[in-house]
């Protein structure tokens, strides 16, 4: 089976589905989250500088047609410190 590949919405680098964090706009809901369920996805590289202009220029809140949460944002800013000291160690 070939590998899924999606583009992240800040650098628009094209990779294998894997190497992305995957937010989604639950459908019917519309509640925005990390990870889990059906809907709207966006992907974003897990990198500093496409965190940074995906929350500066709300490239997340325009790809999935919704507004993002502040804490949704706090959350993968915490997810990038981990996984930066994890690849130092």
């Amino acid at each position: 089976m070939k590998p899924n590949y999606r583009r992240c919405i800040s650098c628009r680098k094209v990779n294998p589905k894997q190497e992305f964090w995957r937010i989604v706009r639950v459908f019917p809901s519309g509640q925005v989250q990390l990870d889990q369920g059906m809907g709207r996805s966006a992907y974003i590289c897990p990198q500093l500088n496409c965190l940074q202009a995906a929350q500066k220029k709300n490239r997340l809140g325009r790809a999935l047609h919704a507004s993002v949460p502040e804490a949704l944002y706090q959350t993968l800013w915490q997810r990038l410190a981990q996984s930066n000291s994890q690849n130092q160690t």
